[in-house]
């Protein structure tokens, strides 16, 4: 499946090379003389050291072992032993990934070219107005699982119970809508009673605008907005490093006016408590797949998004049409 993928924030990107493990392929990451990022294979063509333990010199990447240089694009430019002859004239090269930054992070594909759309944008990250933070986690779940954890309500009332829901076993109706990028539900009349997340962070009262989105192939996105203004939106995007580990990237934006950046003191702490929770029950749900040999899973119509996940990524992954938009589901759930 070709598309773009976190691999790292810009910050963690220094002056020289760094060393990365996506898909269980061993990437460096450097820049070059211009300070564009550059992705390689990370092992030198020559001898097959780690490029990563080298040193990036005049924009070049320097294997540690003999001195061979690459640029940007993964071609040999430079053999010390063998000075007299011109930059790449050897023909030795390693594999050059596409790379690109945005809203301070780094992305890669491993197609010879880059996909034809840009990753998805983190919604009012950084925007003047907004507060955002964020978080990455390691989850022990294949990329699918972490995706339809993050997009399914009914979890939440057992493992997140009274810090972000309570089971109140209130009737909540849900529409699912396919879109051009993946699918989203909106949910209505939906309670937010003895939850320790809404009683702080939205006081007052009129109902919850609540939508869970899925856009293919790796990345979701939570919108609740409230009639006072108040708007909390929870982005992940999740990076496949093995079939059955995931790094998530999530970026949380909100608008709380201008004591945003105090809210966040309390918010992001509890944030990363609910997330944690997250974290321990997909690792326990891989360990008892991976104990019984295998998913063996029973779906149902509250398991809203679960089946446009699948049929998204199975889609992408084969190279077929992907699901088609405009197709509408009104589902009733209790919560």
């Amino acid at each position: 499946m070709q598309s773009w993928q976190i691999v790292c924030r810009s910050s963690e990107l220094g002056r020289g090379p760094a060393k990365f493990n996506v898909r269980e392929r061993p990437v460096v990451l450097f820049r070059d003389a211009s300070g564009k990022v550059a992705a390689l294979e990370d092992r030198c063509a020559h001898r097959n050291a780690p490029l990563s333990i080298g040193r990036v010199c005049n924009g070049r990447l320097r294997c540690a072992y003999h001195g061979w240089e690459y640029d940007a694009e993964g071609r040999v430019a430079h053999v010390p032993a063998l000075p007299e002859a011109a930059a790449g004239a050897s023909g030795f090269r390693v594999a050059r990934y596409p790379a690109l930054e945005q809203q301070e992070f780094v992305w890669i594909s491993f197609g010879d070219d880059p996909p034809r759309e840009p990753p998805p944008e983190f919604p009012h990250f950084r925007e003047p107005g907004w507060t955002s933070f964020v978080m990455k986690n390691r989850f022990r779940a294949t990329v699918e699982a972490c995706l339809e954890n993050f997009l399914d309500c009914p979890h939440a009332t057992f493992v997140h119970r009274y810090w972000f829901r309570a089971p109140t076993a209130r009737p909540v109706r849900a529409v699912v809508r396919t879109l051009e990028d993946g699918a989203v539900a909106e949910f209505f009349e939906e309670p937010r009673k003895k939850s320790v997340v809404w009683s702080l962070l939205a006081p007052g009262g009129g109902d919850m605008q609540h939508t869970d989105r899925f856009i293919a192939p790796a990345t979701s996105r939570v919108d609740y907005r409230f009639p006072n203004g108040l708007h909390y939106i929870i982005s992940s995007s999740c990076t496949e490093l093995g079939p059955a580990d995931t790094e998530v990237y999530t970026v949380i934006s909100f608008r709380f006016g201008r004591i945003g950046p105090l809210i966040r003191l309390y918010f992001e702490p509890l944030s990363r408590l609910i997330i944690t929770q997250d974290v321990k029950i997909l690792a326990a749900q891989q360990g008892n797949v991976a104990r019984f040999g295998g998913p063996r899973f029973a779906s149902t119509r509250a398991d809203l998004l679960a089946p446009h996940i699948a049929a998204w990524r199975q889609a992408l992954s084969s190279g077929k049409a992907p699901p088609p938009p405009g197709k509408e589901q009104h589902v009733e759930i209790r919560l």
